[in-house]
């Protein structure tokens, strides 16, 4: 498709977020970057110098106007002339580039350009910023900053019982006994397992389905469960980078053997099969290391060993 201008696709890209069920926030960052980046392409397309650089107040007035039709080398400079301006951390550079990827992959299905130029755009590298896993306090200051009911929801969810992302989106209300305080989950191979729930989970599950006595729980787009993917991207969102919806499973199972030491009953929450794949998610205690070594360690002062 020729001419195919930004000031065009941008509204439709919008239309098609929230079909997809995104946040406005979400939807209004995504706007953002590529209301700037339109900007940045109409100045290169329209500079006889070929500049590559350009000052926040021709980026803020430029049109939308430019084709969408770009290279990955254009992109690349616009992130180059984003970072001589002021310094971006890794994680907004990576959620810059995401919504360009999205953008690109949405022209590119609909027949708008014939080749997505974000396949040749490098990632910045992060370093040392992934964690493995978020402590107890780590995970419930992560839930307290979400202010969507819905996505707060999913987030506490996950940690109060430990399921998988698409053991989630698959629960229906009919699935959930408030009187017992579980619920029913399809976990890997359809297997059926419960799982448990605390009472204040349970509360903010009841205020979030209303009157509603059946049908999936999160529901997603035309009526049908939220899609993991919709997940996913709303930890992208919120998330400290690296925090995935299993790390916080992740958590979940850390957090229960570390108070229990009770391995086989962490196991059967996960829904694990093997005692092995259980054994990967668990971290001794620092503050139980610390008082085994003073206890036993000869050096430490114990009386054992002497």
């Amino acid at each position: 498709m020729e001419n195919a201008l930004f000031s065009e696709w941008l509204d439709r890209f919008s239309n098609y977020l929230r079909m997809r069920n995104y946040s406005p926030r979400t939807i209004r960052k995504y706007e953002q970057t590529l209301q700037r980046f339109a900007r940045y392409a109409w100045l290169r397309q329209h500079s006889a110098s070929g500049c590559v650089s350009f000052d926040e107040g021709a980026l803020d007035s430029a049109p939308l106007d430019a084709d969408v039709n770009t290279s990955a080398a254009l992109i690349t400079d616009f992130f180059s002339c984003l970072s001589e301006g002021r310094e971006y951390k890794p994680k907004t550079l990576h959620r810059m580039i995401s919504t360009l990827s999205s953008f690109y992959r949405f022209l590119y299905a609909q027949g708008v350009v014939v080749a997505n130029p974000m396949l040749g755009v490098e990632r910045p590298r992060i370093k040392n910023q992934e964690l493995r896993y978020l402590k107890h306090s780590q995970v419930i200051r992560l839930i307290k900053t979400i202010p969507d009911d819905r996505d707060r929801l999913i987030v506490r969810l996950i940690y109060a019982t430990g399921v998988r992302v698409s053991e989630l989106c698959a629960i229906n209300v009919e699935d959930i006994d408030f009187e017992e305080q579980t619920i029913r989950v399809k976990g890997k191979g359809d297997k059926i397992r419960t799982v448990f729930v605390d009472e204040e989970t349970l509360e903010a599950i009841d205020r979030f389905i209303g009157n509603k006595i059946e049908g999936p729980l999160f529901v997603g787009q035309q009526g049908n469960h939220l899609s993991p993917r919709t997940v996913q991207h709303l930890f992208r969102e919120y998330a400290p980078a690296g925090i995935t919806p299993h790390k916080i499973r992740h958590s979940y199972a850390s957090e229960l053997y570390r108070r229990s030491k009770n391995l086989r009953v962490v196991q059967e929450n996960l829904g694990h099969s093997s005692i092995k794949t259980t054994e990967i998610y668990l971290h001794t205690d620092i503050e139980e290391r610390k008082r085994v070594y003073q206890q036993y360690f000869p050096l430490s002062g114990g009386k054992r060993g002497e």
